[in-house]
């Protein structure tokens, strides 16, 4: 099952802001024309304040959600705020848990949004407002639909909030590949860090996945892995620093669902970064996700 909501691309930016804010809409309109079309949904609801308390800052989290943020708050976030990005983020984090609900119970599933890495417990940061994977796990361990949950982050840009937030925690395992000189400047530590050199191609890339996700799902036999599919690693794009080919995204992808239908653990897939001008071109990054999902003959669409 595919998440998406129309919201995700319906936000009013200042002119030549840095945020490719329609690609989710594109990417949806993508994927609606081909297999996925029957199996695309929108989400039944929005996260709630108490979900999001389990890992953010009471302050932080209020002084969103009712328009109270300083400006330099609001500046580091990376979005004016407006009552539409308090509904989008909410609608979008609750694409989150549904897609990792859906996947315990059925396999796998994505939200065509996701994977707000860089949001701390009191600031959000770098276009990521509430850490949707953290807040997922912390949810599933608090409901008790899962006892460990492994965050696999290949998104380009290290996962900084995600690990700050899951930090002396034995039930949220985070693990991120990503390139060593490029934001954020401050990188905390991960559970597992794989930090690449600037030019990074197919072949160091893909073999340090395939190590990443054996190790991480050898050692920690999480209940379900939640997958930050970032498309920043492709070599064309604007924010990346990687040389990484379409070919090799599709080939990153299908290692992650392979390992994850190998050895029958739930999957869930959030969107990640992506910054191309060209949104055409940066939703064919996007669609090679879903391209190696078509791709395993053991998932069935």
């Amino acid at each position: 099952m595919l998440y998406y909501h129309p919201i995700y691309s319906a936000l009013a930016l200042p002119k030549h802001h840095r945020f490719p804010i329609s690609k989710y809409q594109k990417l949806y309109q993508r994927l609606n024309n081909n297999k996925f079309a029957e199996h695309i949904k929108q989400p039944e609801q929005k996260i709630t304040r108490d979900a999001l308390l389990l890992c953010h800052d009471s302050g932080y989290v209020d002084a969103f959600l009712a328009g109270t943020l300083s400006d330099k708050a609001i500046k580091r976030m990376g979005f004016p705020w407006s009552r539409q990005l308090v509904e989008r983020t909410l609608i979008s984090l609750g694409g989150s848990l549904a897609a990792a609900e859906y996947a315990l119970t059925h396999g796998i599933a994505a939200n065509l949004s996701g994977g707000y890495h860089h949001a701390h417990r009191e600031f959000g940061s770098g276009f990521c407002i509430f850490n949707d994977w953290v807040v997922v796990a912390a949810t599933l361990i608090a409901q008790q639909q899962a006892e460990k949950v492994l965050i696999f982050d290949c998104d380009v840009h290290q996962g900084d909030g995600t690990a700050a937030l899951a930090k002396g925690r034995d039930d949220i395992v985070t693990c991120s590949i990503h390139c060593e000189s490029n934001f954020p400047r401050i990188k905390p530590n991960s559970d597992l860090d794989f930090a690449l050199p600037v030019g990074t191609e197919d072949k160091q890339y893909l073999e340090t996945v395939q190590e990443a996700i054996t190790l991480a799902t050898r050692i920690h036999q999480p209940d379900i892995i939640l997958y930050n599919a970032g498309a920043d690693i492709y070599h064309g794009d604007e924010l990346g620093h990687f040389n990484i080919s379409l070919e090799g995204v599709y080939t990153r992808d299908s290692i992650v669902i392979d390992c994850a239908v190998t050895q029958n653990t739930p999957l869930a897939i959030a969107l990640g970064g992506g910054y191309q001008r060209n949104i055409d071109q940066l939703i064919d990054v996007h669609q090679q996700t879903f391209l190696a999902l078509l791709g395993n003959p053991a998932i069935m669409i």
